[in-house]
This record gives structure tokens, C-alpha cells and sequence, in this order.
């Protein structure tokens, strides 16, 4: 069992080691993850469209060609009796051209464009989020490998302790100082510790995964994490600076779409409001049809002047619109409300946590040096016959434990330390 797990890690063993920072690996997720990538390209959209928004300001200019074949006509008294055919010529033309200008519409273009605009900001800030997001991922798998790859030394420190004290057992066996049994305990206690150094491996090797595919790297790349980023958790040496809630991305995007709402506000009462617009055009027509007998002749005329556009339907029709766009806007008001009161939270949180862990830490430290005396004096009694196989494999254990949680102690600093650039967005 123990060969076949050997085999599992060495399949999945990797070629090419690189020690990179977490700013490093930042940079390559800026450049070749997946969604930042589409994040950014849903913002070139919705510049696009904000484009097309502008343009709507734009004159329109209508040209309309066609020609075509006409039949003769007919000519009837009122009572349809008395039939004559009315010869007209058969070929006919068709030329216009006619420009419009909308003056006023009552705001409706102005939000629509205002909209556009804030709905393109919308979309770099929510292109910004993935991208906070996705450091963060690799802030937590970054840190996950820091921890896991000490851990391993910890493990092989504890497992050549354990090897040596195997010796001299074996050594006291043979001299008739030492139980059969105490041997076989500590073989025990050497297979366990084989064991958890083959599963911290698995867990490195998921883990390097994890970044690999987060920051466009090789599958063949063993990233090797910056051990001096576990030293900056060893006390309050890292800049830290309370997140302001709003400055926060999500509180920011909760605003855009407050501003989008109001915005569709605006629209709403608009369609209770006359559309006026500017025109010219000029029109050219063959032949002339309103003669009897009809003129094979061109009629060309120009005209220009104001047009006026309004919907009665809408004073009745736009009611439960305009009901529904306030509303909405009275949602998003307080959807931003929320998105501050949690981002406050959160804040708080974490600030608390990355205080809280520093007190702990102290703990931690303190406790690897209890558990190191610990294990020395118990080595010790044990070796002149004052102690228990027992006692020592619990002294194996203790200090064992309490190196493991300094480490942790120390990249929950970290982990806090960048969760707050998180919630502000700052990562």
C-alpha cells in the first residue's frame, strides 16, 4: 500500500521548479487568466455600447432608391360602370433623401447615454472584482503551499528524530535495556509520520495545480513559495491599514447601480413626454401619376421643417413603468446600504482577527518552547528508565502539534493581512 501511494506521488511529479513572489504570480493571472481576461473584454463591450448610446444623439439621414415597373391604370364613373384604360408610363423611379434630428425627447436619450456610461463603469469595476478575486485565490492557495511545504519540514525533522531514537532503541534491545514492544511503538509512530509526509506531498502537488492553472503557468511548473512572507507573520511588520467601506468595490458597484436605476427613472417619465425633432429631405419621383393622363416626366420637391411625435397611449401605459423604475431605485438604494454594512463587518472581522492573531502567536511560541523542554527531559527519563514509552511518544506528539500551529498562527497573520486588502479592493 504504502509502494502504490510512493507511485501515485512520483506520477504526478513535476519537472521545472521556480521560486516565484506573490506579486509575481499576480502579474502572470493579470496576463493569462481566463476570467480576467473575459472580465476585460466585457468591458470593451460595454464600451462599444456606450458608443452606440452617443450615437443615438446623431442625425439621421435616410436615402431610399428603387425603380420599378408601372401598370397601365383604370378609370371607372363612381358607379363603376363606363371602364377606361389610363396608358401611364411603365418605368418608374424613385429617389429620396431626408435627415432628422431629434431635439427634444424628453430626457430619454440623456439617461439612455448616461446609462451606457455607467453601465461600461459598472463593467470595470466588476472586471476589477474578478481580478481582486482571483489574487485572492492565489493569495490562498500561495499561502495554503507556504504551509504545507513547512509543514513537510517539520515532518522530516520529526521523522529523522523519530529514526534516530529508533537506532538507539534497537540499540538498547539488543543490550537488554529496552522492551520489545517500546520498539514496535515507535516503528508505528515512524509509519504514521511516513505517511502524513506522503499526503502533505499529494496536498502540495493539488495545491501547485491550483496556481498553475490560476496564473497561465505549465502543469509542469513546482512553484516555490517565498518563505520570507511566513517571517513577516512572525510579528505586526506588515503595513495594515483599515479598509474604508467605500472604497470598497462591491459598495462601489452597489452605487453604479443605484445610479443605473435613477437613471431608468428618468427614461420612464420620459415616455410621457412629446418627441420634437428637425427634418429635411428632398424627393425626386417618376412619373408623374396625380395627371390624367399621367406625365412621363420627373417630380422633384424639397421640404423641412418640425415634427412633433406623441404616444397618448403612454399616459395610460407608462403608469406601472414608472411605478416599477422607482421601485427598482428604491432597491438599489438599499442593496448599497447592505453592501457597505457588510463590507463594515467584514472589515471588522478581519481586523479583529489579524490582532487576535498576533496574541496567539505568542502562545504558539511559548508553547514549542514548553513542548521542546518537555520532550528533552522526557527523552531523557526515558533513557535512564524513569519514563514510559508512553510519556515519550505523548512528548513526540506535543511538540509535534505545537510547531505545526506556530505555523499556522503565522500564516493566519498573512491570510488576515491580505483578506483586508481584499475587502478594499487593493489587493
Amino acid at each position: 500500500m504504502l509502494v502504490a501511494l510512493w507511485v501515485s506521488c512520483a506520477s504526478y511529479a513535476q519537472t521545472e521548479r521556480r521560486a516565484l513572489s506573490i506579486e509575481e504570480l499576480f502579474a502572470l493571472a493579470d496576463d493569462n487568466n481566463l476570467s480576467i481576461r473575459a472580465a476585460a473584454t466585457a468591458v470593451d463591450v460595454a464600451a462599444q455600447n456606450a458608443q452606440t448610446a452617443r450615437n443615438v444623439r446623431l442625425p439621421s439621414v435616410d436615402v431610399s432608391l428603387s425603380v420599378g415597373y408601372n401598370g397601365n391604370g383604370k378609370i371607372w364613373d363612381r358607379d363603376f360602370s363606363n371602364p377606361h384604360t389610363a396608358p401611364i408610363p411603365h418605368l418608374g423611379n424613385n429617389f429620396s433623401i431626408e435627415a432628422s434630428q431629434v431635439i427634444f425627447a424628453g430626457g430619454a436619450i440623456g439617461s439612455g447615454v448616461k446609462i451606457a456610461r455607467l453601465q461600461e463603469q459598472l463593467a470595470a469595476l466588476d472586471a476589477e472584482r474578478d481580478r481582486q478575486q482571483v489574487r485572492f485565490l492565489i493569495v490562498g492557495n500561495y499561502l495554503e503551499l507556504c504551509k504545507l511545504q513547512n509543514q513537510l519540514q517539520v515532518f522530516d525533522s520529526n521523522v529523522a528524530r523519530t529514526q534516530k531514537m529508533l537506532e538507539n532503541m534497537r540499540q538498547r534491545l539488543a543490550e537488554g535495556a529496552a522492551l520489545p514492544g517500546d520498539v514496535m511503538r515507535y516503528e508505528l509512530q515512524l509509519q504514521n509520520l511516513d505517511y502524513s509526509r506522503i499526503r502533505l506531498r499529494n496536498a502540495i502537488s493539488l495545491t501547485n495545480n491550483q496556481l498553475t492553472v490560476a496564473t497561465g503557468l505549465p502543469l509542469e511548473v513546482v512553484i516555490v513559495p517565498d518563505d520570507r512572507i511566513i517571517e513577516a507573520g512572525a510579528g505586526p511588520t506588515l503595513d495594515h491599514a483599515r479598509p474604508d467601506a467605500a472604497s470598497a468595490l462591491s459598495v462601489q458597484m452597489a452605487e453604479k447601480a443605484e445610479q443605473i436605476a435613477l437613471q431608468g427613472q428618468t427614461r420612464s417619465r420620459a415616455e410621457r413626454l412629446p418627441q420634437v425633432a428637425l427634418f429635411a429631405g428632398d424627393y425626386l419621383n417618376g412619373p408623374v401619376t396625380i395627371e390624367i393622363p399621367a406625365l412621363d416626366k420627373n417630380f422633384n420637391w424639397w421640404a423641412a421643417g418640425v415634427s412633433v411625435k406623441y404616444n397618448l397611449g403612454n399616459l395610460y401605459k407608462s403608469n406601472a413603468g414608472i411605478r416599477a423604475s422607482r421601485l427598482a431605485a428604491k432597491r438599489a438604494a438599499e442593496e448599497r446600504a447592505v453592501a457597505r454594512e457588510q463590507v463594515g463587518l467584514a472589515a471588522e472581522a478581519a481586523d479583529t482577527h489579524y490582532r487576535e492573531a498576533f496574541a496567539l502567536l505568542e502562545t504558539r511560541e511559548k508553547s514549542v518552547e514548553l513542548a521542546t523542554q518537555n520532550h528533552d527531559v522526557i527523552t531523557r527519563r526515558y533513557e535512564n528508565g524513569l519514563a514510559l514509552m508512553a510519556d515519550l511518544l505523548d512528548a513526540d506528539a506535543q511538540k509535534l502539534d505545537a510547531e505545526l500551529q506556530v505555523i499556522d498562527t503565522r500564516i493566519n497573520i498573512v491570510y488576515n493581512h491580505y483578506k483586508l486588502k481584499y475587502i478594499a479592493g487593493t489587493l
